[in-house]
């Protein structure tokens, strides 16, 4: 894992568009770089296989996106990113990290519970979706609590 560059962009936006159906544009990643949040990739055998970005202020985190390459997935890359992800809230003193995830996602929503986050709300409409727009599962994990699980 090390820190995503503009060199960074062309691969994680063919992630992006491999994974969504209502992907980032490329403009929003590099205005992620940027504004110098910090932006990971993850690299397995030469090859971009992941990335994820957080914000950060406040002693809070929020994990703005996480994503693993479709061929990679089922690995337990994403566990490992999330991980990491979370070792860098830390690291800038986050006491709290937050994320979104649709209701829809039960793969991420499994591994977001598995590691600790606990729901605390919903966003009405925050999603675009193919018929209109997907609510968000708030999530949240109090770092403090040492509650994150293996």
């Amino acid at each position: 894992m090390r820190t995503m560059t503009a060199d960074d962009l062309v691969a994680v936006g063919e992630i992006e568009l491999a994974s969504y159906e209502f992907p980032w544009s490329p403009g929003v990643f590099a205005d992620c770089l940027k504004a110098g949040y910090p932006c990971w990739v993850l690299v397995v055998d030469d090859v971009t296989a992941g990335y994820g970005i957080l914000s950060m202020g406040a002693g809070e985190a929020h994990v703005l996106n996480i994503c693993i390459s479709p061929q990679r997935r089922g690995q337990g890359l994403g566990r490992y990113l999330l991980r990491r992800l979370l070792d860098s809230a830390r690291w800038n003193g986050a006491e709290r990290v937050f994320l979104e995830v649709r209701p829809s996602n039960a793969d991420a929503r499994a591994l977001y519970a598995s590691i600790g986050f606990r729901e605390i709300g919903r966003r009405p409409r925050y999603y675009p979706a193919r018929n209109g727009r997907e609510e968000a599962i708030v999530m949240a994990l109090d770092m403090a609590a040492g509650h994150i699980e293996k």
